[in-house]
């Protein structure tokens, strides 16, 4: 029986405040711009409040939240949109980051944000959301022979863009 409207409402209110600031966080590990994250965060609630009844009754409302999340990032990656409104500015430093290292969060950002969408997306429900490969197929609904190369190819880019250059001449130990 689906929920009477303000129970409805505080319910996923409370929810989304709970939620946003890590919400927030994978949206920028996706696209790498806090107002795009923001804009992607925003669409992907929408969608949660639409289809609220039926989110809040699943097992794992993180997990279906997140997945929206990354669909939202996703299609609007092959929509094109992204690319005409797009600003490239260097990555702003996370304002919650409490590493020492900004140079090397901005160097793996900036690495990041080279990587194709569907392997930047696999890294990032990988080894920042913690997801299995099976849980990680689900979420980009495709197989896990799939994931396993978007994030091999996503870990090999990153090796390669974050490897200091080594000049000629140089010896390797």
């Amino acid at each position: 029986m689906p929920m009477a409207g303000p129970v409805r409402d505080e319910q996923y209110t409370a929810y989304v405040a709970a939620r946003l600031p890590w919400l927030q966080r994978v949206a920028y590990l996706l696209c790498q711009d806090w107002d795009r994250a923001d804009d992607l965060v925003q669409v992907a609630l929408t969608r949660l409040y639409v289809r609220w009844n039926r989110a809040s009754s699943v097992e794992n409302l993180d997990g279906y939240t997140r997945t929206v999340l990354v669909r939202v990032f996703l299609a609007e990656q092959r929509t094109g949109w992204w690319r005409r409104v797009s600003v490239r500015e260097p990555p702003e430093p996370d304002p919650d980051s409490d590493s020492a290292d900004h140079d090397g969060d901005l160097d793996l950002r900036a690495a990041l944000r080279e990587l194709a969408p569907r392997q930047r997306a696999a890294v990032v429900l990988r080894f920042y959301c913690d997801l299995s490969v099976e849980q990680t197929a689900a979420v980009l609904n495709c197989s896990t022979g799939t994931v396993k190369s978007q994030t091999s190819r996503g870990l090999t880019a990153l090796r390669q863009a974050l490897l200091p250059t080594m000049s000629i001449g140089e010896e390797t130990a």
